[in-house]
């Protein structure tokens, strides 16, 4: 048996979660894709995954031998585009991934536009709100908001975002004003894990080196963008987010921004890759594709805060 196809098995039943997903996707059946898994743990001499009648798991040699594979594929893969050249057109198949949010109301859109423009290109767009190592599961390109670490990924700046505290107007006329941190104190916070669940840090005021934090007890703790920014929309409280996460509600008018003198610095969006990977057709043409676009978005997202007025 072909071990780079056996490879290929085994990394789409990871992704699939089951041996069932695996053979649908490898348009294989049942049998050849548990001969492929069988041949691979013979060839390494140890189980790769534990299997059940509903799911599978990967075993600790599994979760090492997974990354191996993944990172494998890939540079095959680089290898025959490349070789291939400027003769090459987009195709194949292409790994985003990005937050939630970002990826279901920003990078979504231009990947649907994308797949139009590039037929011959698929597209896996993978969201989760937790960064992930793109060498190692083996991913094309990343959007992440966020300040980056030194690494040698291939980085393009396409934005920024502001980290805003919010409330719906009809809380603001109810409730006393709120015209520095230390007011907060005495409101409803609407809390999520990501941004603070008992403390929210601001910058130090002029003359200090030393930052601000407001310690609250949350009127509600819920663990998701929407469920905040609805709750705030009710007017049950003051929630912090991202300033694009709550651009509809801005503009609309149902939720208002406040304390913006005393934000942080914007908080820097970028397009990242591994190094090499633009060099491959199908990931240069989404890059050259999507830049301008979230370039364009995260511009007209909100605007700036007064201080930089």
């Amino acid at each position: 048996m072909d071990r780079i196809d056996a490879m290929r098995v085994f990394v789409a039943a990871v992704d699939e979660g089951s041996l069932a997903g695996a053979a649908r996707r490898m348009r294989r059946s049942a049998a050849a894709v548990s001969r492929a898994i069988a041949f691979l743990e013979g060839h390494v001499g140890a189980a790769l995954l534990h299997r059940t009648t509903r799911s599978l798991h990967l075993s600790e040699a599994g979760e090492r031998y997974a990354i191996a594979c993944r990172r494998v594929l890939t540079e095959l893969d680089e290898a025959d585009m490349l070789a291939a050249g400027e003769r090459s057109a987009p195709r194949g198949l292409l790994t985003v991934t990005a937050p939630v949010a970002a990826g279901e109301n920003v990078l979504g859109p231009i990947v649907a536009g994308f797949m139009d423009a590039y037929p011959e290109v698929s597209v896996r767009l993978n969201m989760i709100d937790h960064p992930v190592s793109l060498i190692d599961e083996g991913m094309d390109l990343a959007l992440r908001i966020s300040h980056l670490a030194d690494s040698a990924l291939v980085a393009t700046r396409v934005g920024e975002v502001r980290r805003v505290v919010a409330a719906s107007p009809r809380y603001l006329e109810s409730h006393p004003a709120i015209e520095q941190p230390s007011d907060l104190a005495r409101h409803a916070i609407v809390a999520m894990t990501h941004f603070g669940l008992e403390t929210w840090s601001f910058p130090p005021v002029p003359g200090s080196a030393v930052p601000r934090t407001v310690s609250f007890t949350p009127r509600l703790v819920v663990n998701t963008i929407r469920a905040a920014a609805a709750a705030a929309v009710e007017g049950r409280g003051v929630t912090r987010l991202f300033s694009y996460h709550i651009a509809a509600e801005l503009a609309a008018g149902s939720l208002k921004v406040i304390l913006d003198r005393d934000e942080h610095e914007p908080v820097p969006v970028h397009l990242i890759a591994p190094p090499g990977r633009l060099s491959v057709p199908k990931v240069r043409a989404f890059a050259d594709y999507a830049v301008p676009r979230l370039r364009a978005h995260f511009a007209q997202l909100c605007p700036p805060p007064l201080k930089s007025l």
